[in-house]
């Protein structure tokens, strides 16, 4: 059995996180609810999931995950570097939970172990 790697966290996601979380819900939402979502990802509390939990309820197939490079985000993590927070929201008709913010870092924290807890802000 593989050994969790412990992973290293900033205290809240990146400034810039939440740029990049609205310039995505917006292909989603538009302008407006992308702003609304960004500004309520700002305010929410920090919580702890599950990395293979997160990927089942946004629907993510493991097919997805293994289509990309996680390169950069795997020499950070094998670094210790802090990684950011991950940013979620909910859809309120129960679909696939929306990864807006960290996909990436998602990926390469569920390629180093399945079972690793993952920092993020969910709405």
């Amino acid at each position: 059995m593989r050994k969790i790697p412990k992973l290293h966290w900033l205290k809240e996601p990146d400034p810039n996180n939440y740029g990049a979380a609205e310039a995505f819900l917006q292909l989603l939402f538009g302008r407006k609810k992308a702003h609304l979502y960004a500004n309520k990802l700002k305010h929410a509390q920090m919580c702890e999931c599950a990395a293979k939990d997160i990927l089942r309820a946004s629907g993510t197939s493991l097919m997805e995950i293994q289509a990309f490079d996680w390169k950069r985000q795997q020499q950070k993590i094998n670094k210790g570097t802090p990684l950011s927070p991950i940013l979620l929201v909910r859809q309120q008709n129960g679909g696939p939970l929306i990864v807006a913010d960290g996909f990436h870092r998602l990926c390469a924290i569920f390629s180093a172990h399945e079972e690793i807890s993952v920092h993020c802000k969910i709405i």
